[in-house]
């Protein structure tokens, strides 16, 4: 009898054929990595409606007395909520409502007759609408903010009784803004002008046009793109268009504010794809993911993308939102699945350890820890989750399931007898194994085993894969079990 160690490292590998995910984790839900040792994303309860409506665009702070609020946007509107979970419209008068979601016209009408080839995929020349979305920020102890419907430049200062105004002098026609460090607002595609950025003085946010007494202006930047976000980056900002990434650092007068292209082929997928953390900027591509810490653009080695990309509906991209969960080191893009019209899935990058983990959830942005305990999520529904709490998971089940494991070349069979587990807490989890004897072979299953020490398991195979699957309200912890087991030549 021979044990054989099942040691898989960290991370999921989803690309290519499922052999070539041997001896990784292909397949997973809820679950993550830490310093090796695979465990459950922490749970989720209910905190507050915001909205009948998805929120797209939210964020927290404090005021100068400490109290600490939220907000968020939907195509309807503007909201905001104090700690205890007193929501207030704060929607600016005659707001412009937009969209939920995308639509693109690829139908009767959308192109030109004849264009294309019969029995392919329409090309990209019908009419497109973007789902609205918010750029939020803080201007002081004051929320402002812009919806991409709407255009104008708003600021809420801070009273529940009173809406968001439109900020006096700012440009209008906007699809964003953002705060740069040192204190100047910033405008995107003023006027309807995707490729212009505008400027307040600093500290000023109502004075915008440019003069010798102040240190407003505006600049076209060089691109073929349309600008898509603006961000806060470690001593600089960032503007990402759809085609590439341009920096953006504070000069002085009279020039104010430098740029310079610092990436080609690397563009924003949405307008909420871009996370800032220690470590850089990092967003999600047409075709990849991206990070910028300073130099030069670069793309991040993606071991999901087959996944991710052929795996989402491309039409509804506009609706994609990054978020950070920086306890532990991550960062988690919301997208939608091929198979929905809204967020129905994630994928998860975490920088400190390089790997990658994904999994179904449905989330249209969120809010991390900082001003409040934990991150707060929200749902399609607008509803607000306290994220990072509990075990439970509204009815789903962490698991993870690793691709193919042989022993040798994979001319070897496996007669197994045991599973030797590890585990923090035993009888935490149930394993199943699926077995095959060659890579297109019919795969026949066995399980789920209850964990004892050690489990006994019968089965007899080339290649085996196992699906580790956590108990409702549990806490697990998974290292590296064992297979006790014979081996035997090809005959």
């Amino acid at each position: 009898m021979t044990l054989i160690p099942l040691e898989i490292p960290p991370g999921v590998y989803r690309n290519g054929t499922d052999l070539q995910s041997s001896g990784r984790w292909r397949d997973a839900s809820l679950v993550r990595w830490t310093d090796g040792t695979m465990q459950p994303v922490g749970g989720w309860i209910s905190r507050v409606t915001m909205s009948d409506q998805p929120i797209r665009g939210a964020i927290a702070w404090r005021d100068l007395t400490g109290d600490r609020w939220f907000a968020g946007g939907t195509f309807e509107g503007l909201f905001v909520s104090n700690a205890i979970n007193t929501v207030s419209d704060i929607t600016p008068a005659s707001f412009v409502t937009g969209s939920s979601g995308a639509t693109q016209n690829t139908g009767y009408g959308g192109a030109f007759y004849g264009t294309g080839a019969y029995g392919l995929e329409r090309p990209d020349t019908g009419a497109y609408s973007e789902a609205t979305v918010w750029s939020l920020d803080t201007w002081g102890e004051y929320l402002v903010g812009c919806a991409t419907s709407d255009g104008r430049l708003v600021e809420w200062t801070l009273s529940t009784g009173t809406p968001a105004a439109a900020i006096s002098n700012a440009p209008t026609g906007c699809s964003g803004l953002f705060v740069t460090e040192e204190r100047f607002l910033f405008a995107l595609a003023p006027s309807g002008n995707y490729r212009r950025v505008a400027w307040s003085d600093r500290e000023d946010n109502t004075t915008w046009t440019a003069a010798a007494t102040n240190e407003a202006g505006d600049f076209d930047l060089q691109t073929a793109g349309q600008i898509m976000l603006g961000i806060r980056s470690r001593g600089q900002s960032l503007i990402l268009t759809n085609l590439d990434a341009h920096s953006v650092t504070y000069q002085g007068p009279p020039f104010v504010y430098g740029f310079e292209r610092v990436g080609s082929s690397c563009g924003a997928i949405s307008r909420q794809c871009a996370a800032s953390v220690d470590s850089g900027v990092y967003w999600m591509g047409e075709r990849g993911f991206f990070r910028f810490a300073g130099g030069a653009v670069e793309s991040i080695p993606c071991d999901v993308m087959d996944y991710v990309f052929d795996g989402m509906n491309t039409v509804q991209k506009s609706r994609i939102a990054a978020v950070t969960n920086r306890k532990y080191s991550e960062i988690w893009w919301f997208y939608p699945g091929d198979d929905s019209t809204e967020n129905s899935r994630y994928v998860v990058y975490n920088y400190k350890e390089g790997h990658w983990a994904t999994g179904l959830i449905s989330r249209t942005c969120g809010i991390d820890a900082g001003v409040f305990n934990g991150p707060i999520w929200f749902s399609a529904s607008g509803l607000g989750y306290d994220h990072e709490a509990g075990t439970t998971f509204d009815g789903s089940q962490p698991y993870a399931e690793s691709g193919p494991m042989q022993v040798g070349a994979g001319d070897n069979v496996v007669m197994a007898t045991q599973l030797i587990p590890d585990e923090k807490t035993q009888g935490d989890v149930t394993v199943t194994f699926a077995t095959r004897f060659y890579p297109n072979g019919t795969e026949t299953e066995y399980g789920p085993f209850s964990m004892a020490a050690p489990t006994d398991i019968r089965f007899t195979a080339r290649q085996v894969a196992m699906k580790v699957t956590g108990g409702s309200g549990r806490d697990w912890r998974w290292g590296i079990p064992r297979i006790n087991g014979t081996l035997r030549g090809t005959r």
